[in-house]
């Protein structure tokens, strides 16, 4: 009963998507800081980004929302993209070696201690030796 209430209490609704699913997680971050510092101002912005994560997702404004959205995806996902690449660089160090091509910047994983190789990059055809 309750399930098909909000089943049609949603219905032309916008519901969740990356960008509320990363208000809400700053939010939640933000009311840990107010836990650790004691000030009551992260605990006012904690609450306004719930509400307005809350009002994105109830809106029926839907392609205004996929609009902020694809902004907010277009801004992120480079970001994500860096950090992604760090824990695996990271994650890969002990037997592989990272290089970037010198023409198109592409990264290129080389495992490490083979002497110096040349290495053909699979995007561009760039050819270089490096050692690894």
């Amino acid at each position: 009963m309750i399930r098909n209430f909000l089943r049609n209490f949603m219905i032309g609704r916008h519901g969740p998507d990356q960008l509320g699913i990363a208000t809400i997680v700053v939010s939640l971050i933000i009311n840990l800081l107010t836990g650790i510092t004691g000030l009551a101002v992260f605990r006012y912005v904690s609450y306004a980004l719930l509400i307005i994560s809350l009002w994105r997702m109830l809106s029926k404004n839907t392609p205004r929302r996929m609009a902020e959205n694809d902004r907010f995806i277009r801004v992120w996902w480079p970001l994500r993209t860096r950090i992604k690449r760090l824990f695996t660089g990271f994650k890969e160090r002990k037997n592989h070696r990272f290089f970037k091509c010198p023409s198109c910047k592409n990264v290129l994983r080389v495992p490490k201690g083979k002497g110096k190789l040349q290495i053909i990059c699979p995007k561009c055809g760039e050819r270089f030796i490096k050692k690894t």
